[in-house]
Order: C-alpha cells, then sequence, then structure tokens
C-alpha cells in the first residue's frame, strides 16, 4: 500500500498558522521568540526547494545530497537559534527586573 504524505503536511499547515496568530495576540512569549517559530516556515520552505531541485538535478531525495540536505536544515537551526535567544532574553529580562 503507498501512501502519499503530501496531503498531510499541507493539512498542518493551517493550525501552525492559527497556533502563530494565537502566539502573537497573546503575547505569551516575547516578539523574538515568535520570530523563531516564524522562521520554522521558512525552514520548512527551503526544505521543500532544495528536495525539488535535487530530484530535478540530481536524481536523488534530498537525503541524498549532503550539500543540499544540510543547508535546508541550516534554516531550522536559524530559526532555533532566534527562538532560544529570544526565550534567553527575556528570562534575562524578567531576572533583571526582579
Amino acid at each position: 500500500m503507498d501512501f502519499d504524505p503530501a496531503p498531510l503536511f499541507a493539512l498542518s499547515l493551517l493550525p501552525y498558522l492559527l497556533f502563530l496568530r494565537w502566539l502573537q495576540r497573546s503575547e505569551a512569549l516575547p516578539e523574538l521568540a515568535v520570530w523563531g517559530f516564524r522562521l520554522t516556515l521558512l525552514f520548512v520552505l527551503m526544505t521543500i526547494i532544495a528536495a525539488v531541485f535535487a530530484l530535478r538535478c540530481c536524481n536523488a531525495e534530498l537525503v541524498a545530497v549532503d550539500g543540499l540536505h544540510g543547508g535546508a536544515e541550516a534554516f531550522l537551526t536559524l530559526a532555533n537559534a532566534v527562538l532560544v535567544i529570544g526565550l534567553l532574553r527575556s528570562e534575562a529580562d524578567r531576572v533583571n527586573n526582579s
């Protein structure tokens, strides 16, 4: 049985966008941390672009093309770093204001 997961990826975008909207409106996290979550969408976009490029140009899946795979994963690292820095700054501000 072949199962195409692509529709599930597309469907997962809606709840994530709703999460981002709630996160921004709730002001539960500092703006920089929210940007970390937003940048996760950039990671997804870059991964899709890299996967298509790997398939068309290298006739291989993304995981088999180290340069493209690593480049796409770098965007996840960026998103995570921005999120963590935003949370650390928020905690430092909280401690300094106490």
